[in-house]
């Protein structure tokens, strides 16, 4: 594994010139930033400007960042500030001694020049690429054009292993004692499809080992660690998360915070900026997370629909061919399942709205959505039976079976004690009803629609924004009547989200008038 923190220490230029550490306490999540006075003779001496990428050295640690030009007092011309990612990168402390250099050149930047023009890149070049990627080498603007030149096709099947292999290598791995360690997956784009905790809770209350590590959203209102917070701690190291899964048998955890595959959490945050999906990253993130986890054998859900993230089936069958190919050289069983994408799932939308879901199924409570049921039971079927608790086709009984006895619930009761202690789902202070025009047939979902009115009323940085479907596809509906709330918890935020619906030249649930 590459030690990180001090990659950046062979790079610069002979000349080191000395600062005193301010904090500002800036926040620029995963980039590091450097702050510099205009006036700081090391700026006009060395050339340095905006946007300058300059090695900063503290004792034996160094971390490659962003220059940002500071004018007025907030910092001195003898000072240095760093963003709180690059304060963390090198331990620092306040009113400590710093040196800044010009870095080494990086000979990514020539690889990522070339993979921009239309070049393939093979193993070597991508493994060269990825980690002066986590080292910090490349600049966001370089990460954009990176992400920016991997949409569509323009990875190939070749490439994506490549790029996999490579982003499995520069973080850490787990290695579990047992044959068999399960996880599941959906590749997303569906709205509310919040089955992990629930199958998770199933496969550990049957005996399978099921290290689950999570991804917070990137173009959704939610990702599963975003609601899973709602829950129960989910920032655990790698030594905390083994825990878990040895008492347990499995964990939801953000892999972020665990540095399995960390080349994809920075990915993910130039994808999440761009609001941009690609069918290379999208394989590469997901299989090397399994991959550094551990994991032997996984079940991947795809959902299709007209405004799913995977729109036909001819385009879910190209992301299950390759998938299979690189699972495959990785010695990884894979078990695809494709399902339906036409309509969100469950009712909330938004981390707290789909806890609230999550905690309704494995309760057994009443009014718990039955989609969202149904289909965690058969993508836990499906993860019992690859895993050999279950014998072929006898999936769907042993899953069925363990959630209504309550077990599964009281595995996930424990699991979250595991992780820290059980928290109760936030509710939000502002809540709108946005109702039915006319009276007829709900007809169609936008789904890409309703998760950007989630996103603007405050999701998912907001836990308890969103939305709360009333309605399904085929329901009949009466003028007047709810077909979903959006929850916010600012009036501000409420009004911003209803400002977009009212702009928008169609509404994301469509009724057909009798």
């Amino acid at each position: 594994m590459t030690d990180l923190r001090a990659a950046a220490g062979n790079c610069g230029s002979a000349v080191e010139h000395r600062l005193r550490l301010r904090r500002l306490h800036i926040d620029s999540y995963l980039e590091p930033v450097a702050f510099l006075h205009r006036d700081c003779p090391i700026c006009r001496s060395e050339g340095f400007g905006v946007h300058s990428r300059i090695a900063v050295h503290i004792g034996p640690k160094s971390v490659v960042a962003t220059l940002h030009v500071v004018d007025g007092d907030i910092i001195g011309t003898d000072e240095i500030s760093l963003s709180e990612s690059a304060w963390h990168m090198l331990g620092a402390r306040e009113g400590q001694g710093a040196s800044v250099s010009h870095p080494q050149p990086s000979q990514a930047e020539s690889l990522l020049r070339a993979k921009v023009m239309g070049g393939r890149l093979g193993a070597a070049e991508y493994a060269t690429l990825v980690t002066d990627l986590v080292r910090g080498q490349l600049s966001d603007l370089h990460l954009a054009a990176m992400v920016t030149a991997c949409v569509g096709d323009r990875l190939d099947t070749d490439e994506t292993l490549h790029l996999t292999r490579a982003m499995i290598q520069v973080g850490d791995q787990l290695r579990w004692q047992e044959p068999v360690v399960c996880d599941k997956h959906c590749v997303g784009g569906l709205p509310g499809n919040r089955t992990t905790p629930i199958v998770v809770a199933i496969a550990a209350a049957c005996g399978l080992v099921i290290p689950k590590t999570s991804s917070r959203a990137i173009t959704s209102p939610a990702g599963t660690a975003d609601t899973m917070e709602t829950l129960a701690p989910v920032d655990l190291d790698l030594a905390a998360m083994r825990s878990v899964v040895e008492r347990e048998g499995g964990c939801v955890v953000w892999g972020g915070m665990v540095r399995l595959s960390p080349a994809d959490d920075i990915l993910i945050r130039i994808e999440r900026a761009l609001d941009f999906d690609s069918e290379g990253l999208l394989v590469a993130s997901v299989l090397s997370k399994k991959a550094a986890a551990g994991s032997s054998h996984v079940v991947i859900d795809i959902p299709v629909g007209p405004s799913a993230k995977l729109r036909s089936a001819v385009a879910a069958d190209n992301l299950t061919a390759r998938l299979t190919h690189v699972a495959g050289a990785l010695g990884m069983k894979l078990k695809i399942v494709q399902t339906d994408g036409c309509q969100p799932v469950g009712r909330g939308i938004g981390p707290a709205l789909e806890a609230r879901d999550v905690l309704a199924v494995l309760q057994g409570g009443e009014h718990a959505p039955a989609d969202l049921r149904e289909r965690a039971l058969n993508l836990a079927a499906a993860v019992l039976e690859l895993g050999a608790a279950a014998a072929p086709g006898e999936g769907a009984i042993l899953a069925r079976r363990t959630l209504d006895s309550g077990l599964a619930w009281a595995k996930f009761q424990a699991i979250c004690e595991a992780q820290g202690g059980m928290r109760r789902p936030p509710v939000a202070s502002f809540r709108e009803d946005i109702t039915s025009l006319v009276s007829g047939t709900v007809e169609t979902f936008d789904n890409r629609r309703l998760s950007r009115v989630a996103k603007l009323a405050g999701a998912p940085q907001a836990p308890a924004a969103g939305i709360d479907l009333h309605v399904h596809l085929g329901e009949a509906v009466v003028a007047g009547q709810p077909l979903f709330s959006i929850h916010a918890e600012s009036a501000g935020q409420l009004a911003y989200a209803l400002d977009f619906l009212r702009a928008g030249p169609a509404q994301p649930v469509n009724v057909m008038p009798r």
